[in-house]
């Protein structure tokens, strides 16, 4: 017989199975381990020192401004040879302050941007008694509850100085902020007659760290004199343009002092500026030199805010000789046969500390006239180191109406005044491209609408411009830019029928859809 071709062969005998290599296998998973707890290990040591933080909160409020980011970048708090302390004494738990976490935020931001020339520490009064009586015996202080301190001093002195009466006064270079401080009240019905009490309504936290930190490393507020027998606003009210002036001036730490200039020999050589407001009444020429003598110092810082209208002629005299003239006109736009006089109106480009706003549009409420500025094209002004340039321009569509008070809402060629129009002007005197003589230039600032200053008509770039151009005056340009933002409260307007079944829904259908999740996940894994 002959063999089947076809027959599968005899599968071959299969080979002895290898012993499991125990030894090997545990040496390879402990380097694993090790491999990756090591690269965990540098991955959290990097992250802890090379890291970016991100606020993505809807109105940026764990972010710092513009202008606190750039001030905690200049020499006067990178330049420092002694850090500035900080110490956060703040209760947590129940009955804390609601805004702890919000300050707590800010001021580690206050710090990441100092460079390390911020610490900060966080006490609770509560959990730490101990360190809470070296806080009050320090300072000086009865009771530490909700309270932040800013010590800048760079030295030894002491923390309070006593005078001939016995008198104890806070070194100035040490603030104390307390809670209070950083949030805005109102008050409210509490359902009786006639009995009211306090709500938050916002918290500006920012606002008073940064002016208190300013303020702690200066040491005491710079001076700016405001010309009160010659202006036409009430400084003794509290809702007044002059009283705006004054608050914002006092979050750059500047302090604003009325002063009358008649029969005033000098401009005082303590004042870092002067400000003229809504001046109702002229200058005579004796003061008029007065004011004169003090712009040609070495450094004068002024401050022109006008009305809409007729400036006072000698003052317009003054302004005209450094390039700026104020014209008699009313800046105007009509529609429908009808004069509107709210101005829209835009920063301009190419000045450095107006970067943060320039090309941004604003409104100006109120009455506003149009400057002339003969900015750069003047050969007298060019020998006489004379530089004024244009700040705010007007949106076009509007024009200058000479006859305003008449009634008329047309543009005539011949007496009114065409675009491009400006609402604000800055001029500097001296070399101030030079470095070697920056220093020394005097600057002046003219802006012809005193009422933004008016509480009904604040906005809040407006009111970043004018403490821009302040600090630019008075040679702070680090100070310069958006500032801080108030962060409000707000009402949702929900029925007493939504709130009950936003109720329904937490209560009762939300656990029930759960529960049925949970049934078919158990359904699915016994079959």
């Amino acid at each position: 017989m002959t063999e089947d071709s076809t027959q599968p062969p005899e599968p071959a005998a299969a080979k002895p199975a290898r012993p499991v290599n125990r030894w090997g296998i545990g040496t390879l998973s402990a380097l694993q381990i090790v491999l990756l707890t090591a690269i965990l290990a540098a991955l959290n040591y990097l992250g802890g020192q090379h890291y970016s933080r991100a606020d993505l909160s809807r109105d940026g409020a764990y972010s710092l401004s513009p202008a606190t980011t750039r001030y905690l970048a200049s020499e006067a708090v990178t330049g420092r040879t002694e850090p500035v302390k900080w110490i956060i004494a703040f209760r947590r738990g129940p009955g804390s302050s609601p805004f702890y976490e919000r300050v707590r935020a800010l001021a580690e931001e206050y710090q990441r941007l100092s460079g390390g020339k911020i610490e900060l520490e966080i006490v609770d009064p509560l959990r730490s008694p101990d360190r809470t009586q070296q806080v009050t015996e320090t300072y000086g202080l009865t009771l530490v509850r909700d309270i932040v301190i800013i010590d800048a001093r760079s030295d030894d002195s002491a923390v309070t100085s006593g005078d001939a009466q016995g008198i104890r006064t806070l070194n100035p270079h040490i603030k104390i902020i307390t809670a209070d401080d950083l949030v805005l009240y109102e008050l409210v019905s509490a359902g009786g007659e006639g009995v009211r009490q306090r709500r938050p309504t916002g918290f500006q936290g920012e606002d008073v760290l940064t002016a208190r930190l300013v303020e702690a490393i200066e040491g005491r507020p710079r001076q700016m004199l405001f010309i009160a027998d010659k202006s036409g606003v009430d400084a003794g009210s509290d809702d007044s343009p002059a009283a705006t002036l004054q608050k914002t001036l006092r979050y750059q730490n500047i302090d604003l002092r009325g002063i009358g200039i008649s029969g005033l020999a000098d401009i005082p050589e303590d004042a870092e500026g002067v400000a003229i407001v809504a001046p109702r009444y002229d200058f005579t020429e004796e003061e008029i030199a007065v004011l004169d003598r003090y712009w040609n110092r070495p450094r004068a810082a002024l401050l022109v805010v006008l009305g809409a209208g007729e400036t006072p002629p000698n003052l317009r005299a003054f302004l005209r000789r450094y390039g700026v003239t104020p014209r008699r006109d009313r800046v105007i736009t009509a529609s429908d046969g009808r004069a509107i006089s709210t101005v829209r109106a835009s920063f301009t480009y190419g000045v450095d500390f107006l970067e943060d706003l320039a090309g941004q549009a604003t409104v100006f409420e109120g009455g506003s006239s149009s400057l002339e500025i003969r900015a750069g094209t003047d050969e007298e002004l060019l020998n006489r180191r004379i530089f004024p340039m244009a700040l705010i321009e007007v949106a076009p569509g509007y024009w200058g109406e000479t006859k305003f008070a008449e009634g008329s809402v047309e543009f005539d060629e011949r007496e009114d005044h065409k675009g491009p129009l400006f609402l604000a002007a800055g001029v500097i005197r001296g070399a101030a491209s030079d470095d070697r003589f920056a220093g020394e230039t005097s600057r002046m600032m003219i802006i012809s609408n005193a009422d933004f200053l008016d509480p009904s008509n604040q906005r809040a770039e407006n009111l970043d411009f004018l403490a821009s151009s302040v600090n630019w005056m008075v040679g702070r340009e680090s100070l310069a830019g958006i500032g801080p933002r108030s962060l409000g409260t707000y009402k949702l307007p929900i029925l007493d029928a939504q709130v009950s079944f936003i109720n329904r829904v937490n209560l009762f259908f939300l656990p029930a859809f759960l529960l049925v999740i949970g049934g078919f996940v158990w359904s699915s894994r016994r079959a």
